[in-house]
């Protein structure tokens, strides 16, 4: 067995309730205008200027930005390490505040539903909620991931 899949937890681990909260990340202006020059071009995330004259008052990130970066920041709690076998999608995804420049972010997840696949005994699937907070700890952004989960090993 690889070495990464000998450490925990597994889908057995994860019950309802159970909580993990990330680290943090500082989001910068240029990565806010780097991201959005590829994936999301509207003014408010590139250009300094225009997006003062914009409703938000000043560059935001894109909200394709701010759940990859949830998604990552999730990622290194290092919860899904051995476990993780992707993802069959994402529901209830919300952007609740804009994310700014310096802005720092942190996600806190909750495992709202666990259940074992009937059909492939090796898995099963959980539904996890994602919360991204700022530094002030406002709810800029909420997610739910049904996450495919590796059993643990007989």
């Amino acid at each position: 067995m690889p070495q990464h899949l000998e450490a925990g937890p597994y889908f057995d681990d994860f019950t309802v309730g159970t909580r993990f909260e990330s680290p943090g990340f500082t989001v910068t202006e240029g990565e806010i205008i780097h991201f959005s020059l590829r994936y999301d071009p509207q003014a408010f995330h590139l250009d300094v200027e225009a997006a003062k004259q914009s409703p938000y008052g000043g560059l935001i990130s894109s909200g394709f930005q701010t759940l990859g970066l949830s998604f990552r920041l999730f990622l290194d709690t290092g919860v899904f390490r051995a476990c993780s076998l992707g993802a069959i999608g994402i529901d209830e995804v919300r952007w609740l505040l804009p994310v700014r420049p310096g802005d720092t972010l942190r996600v806190v997840s909750e495992v709202l539903e666990t259940k074992a696949s009937s059909s492939k005994p090796d898995r099963g699937i959980a539904r996890i909620k994602h919360t991204t907070l700022n530094q002030r700890g406002e709810t800029v952004e909420t997610m739910v991931g049904i996450h495919v989960l590796r059993r643990r090993p007989a």
